[in-house]
Parts: structure tokens; C-alpha cells; sequence
């Protein structure tokens, strides 16, 4: 008994484009993140620490999860902070006005099952997204910059 697998084939592969990339392959669209299983409580102390100690203003927060409650609605614990330092954050304004809509820097933490995520904007995603490339910016220095500080939050 013969068998043609070739339909096989075709519907298996058909069924894997259709499925899209997994989460190890999804692009990250410019977001960075580190995870850690830690109480979120401690992420947010140690973040507003480690944006005190590197002299950063702390501009807003914004509590997600209170704010869905508000509306009888559930949402995990999520907090986003906004900071920034107008010595490194205006130059881009001036290169590129719409570069405003991404400033100050924000940083998320958020809860998602036992992990606590950290995310944030790569800095080198918002030159691209803003066409910052003619500009003299410290793109690589702020990047480093706030991945320390993720990474302070977390406690590693």
C-alpha cells in the first residue's frame, strides 16, 4: 500500500504559517524586558531607588490595575512609571518634535502569574521610529542606562 504524503506535507506546513511565530521568536518591536519571580512591591521600591540614585525625575505613575478596578474591571498588577532627564530627553525633541510623544521614558512592571516584567522602550526603537539618526544622541549610553536600572528593579 502506497501513500501520497504530499498533502500531508502541504497541510501541515500550511497550518504552521498560519499559526505564526512562537513567543521566543516574536519580534519585540523595540520593547526590552527582563522577568524575575519577585514580589512586585519590592520592583517598584527598588525602581524609584535606582531612579533617585541616578538623579532621574520621577514624573508620573500610573496605576493600570486600580484604574480597571475603577471600572469593575480585573487587570493584573500593572504600574507604569514615567521619568526622564530633560538634559537627555530634550535634544531629542529638538532633532525630532514627534520624538515628545514617546517622553519621557516609561517603564512597566507588571505581574503575569508567578513573574514580575519589566519593559521599556530600546531607545535605538524610538531613534528608528522618529528618524533620529542624523542627530548626535547617546542612544547606546541611555540604553545601558536602562537596563541597569530594570535590572536594580528586579534585584539582580
Amino acid at each position: 500500500m502506497s501513500m501520497n504524503f504530499t498533502p500531508l506535507v502541504a497541510a501541515l506546513a500550511v497550518g504552521l504559517l498560519v499559526s505564526g511565530p512562537t513567543q521566543a521568536d516574536a519580534p519585540s518591536y523595540g520593547i526590552e524586558r527582563l522577568s524575575g519571580n519577585v514580589n512586585i512591591d519590592d520592583v517598584e521600591a527598588r525602581l524609584r531607588e535606582a531612579l533617585d540614585e541616578r538623579d532621574l525625575t520621577l514624573v508620573e505613575t500610573v496605576d493600570h490595575a486600580a484604574n480597571a478596578a475603577n471600572v469593575d474591571l480585573e487587570l493584573p498588577d500593572t504600574r507604569l512609571f514615567l521619568f526622564g532627564n530633560p538634559e537627555v530627553g530634550t535634544p531629542m525633541m529638538q532633532c525630532q518634535g514627534s520624538a515628545a510623544l514617546d517622553l519621557p521614558q516609561k517603564m512597566v512592571i507588571r505581574q503575569d502569574g508567578d513573574q514580575v516584567h519589566i519593559e521599556w522602550n530600546d531607545p535605538h526603537y524610538l531613534s528608528d521610529r522618529h528618524g533620529l539618526d542624523d542627530c548626535e544622541l547617546p542612544l547606546d549610553n541611555v540604553a545601558g542606562v536602562l537596563t541597569e536600572i530594570a535590572a536594580q528593579a528586579l534585584g539582580e
